[in-house]
């Protein structure tokens, strides 16, 4: 069977699966948030249309320059691209070739973008279910290596891996002259991140990621950015497409980094329902990942195969992201993104179901 690489867009999965779309559906496969664009970005939509018939300022002078503010870091350590998606291509066309390593689980843009690329690619696999990383584990597969994929917090399992670890990655590929690539595409989920922003003074191997996509709820406009070396920044952006970020895109940026309230009401919000969503999941005998973001892999113990549970979801209208290609995963997870609160009362009502099928309740 194909099955769609992304998740969202369930009627390619229905389609894969032969099965029809029933209406309603909940799309839990989707990790963004729940909360929805900041409000402010409605009411100034009408702004942004005004400027429709502008080019977009080629240089992204106005976002990076508040970005730039924020992070404390130069304009010329910045690159704005469409979506993280594009900035990983960017990468992978600049490794191409060359030896990487991914730590899987991992977002299967890595590897299908360093594929196309014939990059030499390295899988270094965590142990489930408590997907820790352990920097000496690590060492044997960095040899000879160019570059290491590590996304913080990790897609699929929202896990965060500790600062000392991947400071201590970091010093381990700058002795071995290879780069290390931190996608922090939700690292705004969390409640107690320290930035290693400052710590691309010290380390020139780190480039780090980071979309607007998740936090803002704009997966339609595509927008994300780049930091690492000026150097490195400058060469990125020769393989970067002219216009390859929209006026709209440029905007809503801008707007979306200054609403300081709406991040933090959105991680107070995700972090209740994920207790809330936990405590049902323990009570219930399901194993769940030690997420710290708005989303999380699940995993019924009581059956080998996840694939009946995936289908009985499916049935019910509940769509959760397989992990069938996520490599070492191959499906024994399901990953499902938490969604408003009655959507997950949706969701425990059917995992009830699932758990209980006999019972009256």
């Amino acid at each position: 069977m194909i099955w769609p690489s992304h998740g969202s867009n369930p009627q390619y999965l229905y389609e894969a699966m032969g099965l029809a779309l029933p209406k309603p559906y909940i799309d839990f496969s989707a990790n963004i948030n729940p909360l929805g664009p900041p409000p402010a970005l409605k009411e100034r939509w009408q702004d942004f249309f005004k400027e429709i018939h502008v080019y977009p300022d080629p240089f992204a002078t106005q976002l990076k320059d508040r970005i730039s503010k924020s992070e404390q870091i130069s304009m010329d350590s910045i690159l704005i691209g469409n979506g993280g998606a594009e900035l990983i291509t960017l990468l992978a066309r600049r490794l191409a070739g060359k030896k990487v390593v991914i730590v899987e689980p991992a977002f299967s843009e890595y590897e299908t973008t360093c594929q196309a690329n014939n990059c030499e690619i390295v899988y270094h696999q965590l142990r489930e279910p408590r997907f820790e990383l352990i920097s000496d584990d690590l060492r044997s597969s960095l040899n000879g290596a160019d570059a290491l994929f590590l996304c913080n917090p990790n897609n699929p399992t929202g896990i965060q891996y500790p600062m000392s670890t991947i400071i201590s990655i970091l010093e381990e590929c700058e002795e071995q002259d290879c780069l290390v690539i931190l996608d922090e595409a939700f690292f705004d989920f969390l409640t107690d991140y320290v930035s290693f922003v400052p710590y691309l003074n010290r380390f020139s191997n780190l480039i780090i990621i980071r979309s607007l996509t998740k936090m803002f709820a704009i997966p339609g406009i595509r927008l994300g950015y780049l930091l690492a070396q000026p150097a490195i920044v400058s060469e990125l952006s020769k393989l970067q497409s002219h216009w390859s970020t929209n006026t709209i895109a440029l905007l809503a940026g801008e707007l979306c980094l200054q609403d300081e309230s709406f991040i933090k009401e959105s991680q107070e919000y995700i972090c209740y329902e994920r207790k809330r969503l936990f405590a049902f999941f323990k009570q219930n005998e399901f194993v769940v990942s030690a997420s710290s973001v708005n989303f999380y892999l699940l995993h019924d113990t009581q059956i080998k195969d996840q694939f009946d549970l995936f289908e009985f979801l499916l049935h019910k209208g509940i769509i959760p992201r397989h992990t069938f290609n996520f490599p070492g995963l191959e499906g024994r997870w399901l990953r499902f993104a938490i969604k408003g609160h009655e959507e997950n009362n949706q969701l425990m009502e059917v995992l009830a179901q699932w758990r209980h099928p006999h019972s009256s309740l």
